[in-house]
């Protein structure tokens, strides 16, 4: 064998073991997409993954509104709900850092207009990681604080109004001006006036989508539930968050603390860390953070896996009657990748 056959067969070897190296790392691409094509109920949503802030991956399927048939585009906005939460609580932070805010203060002190006695002992602290103990405003705690984790969307209407005194400030105001210092350009708290590209939500009730009617969102529940987003917005607000943009070292470790355990079915069945606003998820063989958000027909997942500096983003604007079928597409992505080569940092 001369030289020069030598060279071409090893340029061969080498062109097809690149090749065969870059399918496999595409692989999961279409396994989302016979998850997506296969999913039952059938997915209706945008999934965006992205890689050092570059997009990998994009899927837009179905409609955004089933009336008028109007499809769902990349830009298309969805309720995300409780990932709203994670927001509220940045916010909070941020009143942390100048320092307007004690996260170990009782919330009577940001709060006065509170008369009941719980309000002396319950801390802000205790409100972000959902371990307070309030069910309702005129009824004692369910438990003593900081015994138990109970989640609810009330600890982060309280967490808004926290912002609001602390910053004299209407909460819409506040978190719309860090969207547009983020250039989170879609990204709005709701209000019946403003709906811009916003997807109809609908109940699907075997099969049969109901849309939404009345919404469970108020001026007072926008701490909890009320941002409007896209997916490439979350992914913006991943890369600023996750990478030290908006929130300091210290500040931002104390958002990912573990400071309770909790148990949510989309993360699995062991009980996982519970930071402010976000999971922290160490059961599985690669650590992530994230949040689920869920109602007024939308559903929401944003997932950050800091080794590989990876975002999942998936938005649906259905959902299920069946409980169980709750992020039942979702959940196959996320395993699904989890076992793929993306998320492997040796591999990369």
């Amino acid at each position: 064998m001369n030289f020069i056959t030598k060279i071409s067969l090893l340029l061969v070897l080498i062109f097809a073991s690149c090749n065969s190296s870059a399918q496999k790392k595409d692989d999961y691409k279409k396994s989302i997409d016979s998850i997506i094509q296969t999913s039952n109920p059938k997915f209706n949503g945008v999934v965006l993954i992205s890689k050092n802030g570059k997009t990998l991956y994009s899927k837009v399927e179905g409609l955004s509104n089933f009336e008028s048939k109007k499809p769902l585009k990349m830009d298309t906005q969805f309720e995300i709900m409780s990932n709203s939460k994670l927001i509220a609580a940045v916010l909070l932070l941020l009143e942390v850092e100048r320092g307007k805010v004690d996260l170990n203060a009782p919330i009577k002190k940001y709060l006065p207009e509170l008369t009941q006695t719980w309000a002396d002992s319950v801390t802000v602290h205790q409100l972000l990681n959902h371990s307070h103990g309030i069910v309702d405003l005129q009824k004692p705690l369910a438990f003593k604080p900081g015994t138990q984790f109970k989640y609810g969307n009330l600890s982060f209407n309280l967490i808004a109004k926290i912002v609001e005194f602390s910053s004299k400030k209407s909460y819409r105001e506040v978190a719309e001006s860090l969207f547009k210092q983020l250039k989170m350009n879609y990204t709005f708290c709701y209000s019946g006036d403003k709906t811009q590209n916003l997807a109809i939500g609908y109940f699907n009730a075997k099969t049969q989508l109901e849309p939404i009617t009345t919404r469970q969102i108020t001026n007072e529940s926008l701490g909890a539930d009320g941002v409007i987003s896209t997916a490439s917005d979350l992914v913006v607000w991943n890369n600023n968050l996750h990478k030290g943009k908006i929130l300091k070292p210290e500040s931002y470790q104390l958002l990912i603390k573990n400071t309770i355990l909790s148990q949510h079915n989309f993360f699995g069945k062991a009980k996982q860390p519970y930071g402010y606003g976000i999971r922290i998820v160490e059961e599985e063989p690669i650590k992530y953070l994230g949040h689920t958000g869920l109602g007024d027909g939308f559903s929401s997942v944003n997932l950050y896996f800091p080794e590989s500096d990876v975002s999942l983003i998936v938005m649906e604007n259905q959902m299920p009657e069946d409980s169980n079928l709750f992020y039942a597409t979702e959940f196959k992505i996320k395993n699904m990748l989890l076992k793929s080569d993306l998320l492997n940092k040796k591999t990369n």
